[in-house]
């Protein structure tokens, strides 16, 4: 048998791809503030949406 090969699987792995539709502005926006941050845009939405639901739990 070949050992395995490839990366290793993540702890916390992103299988699921979600797919928005956004406008100009909104794009550019999510490209400022990834290059400013030096994240990825997946980050950007990630913190975006991680953001939104702590507030939600605070209300």
């Amino acid at each position: 048998m070949s050992p395995k090969t490839g990366r290793p699987k993540s702890d916390n792995s992103k299988d699921t791809m979600l797919r928005v539709r956004i406008d100009e502005d909104t794009v550019r926006k999510l490209e400022t503030v990834s290059r400013e941050l030096g994240i990825t845009k997946s980050e950007v939405v990630r913190n975006g949406i991680e953001n939104e639901y702590q507030r939600v739990l605070k209300k």
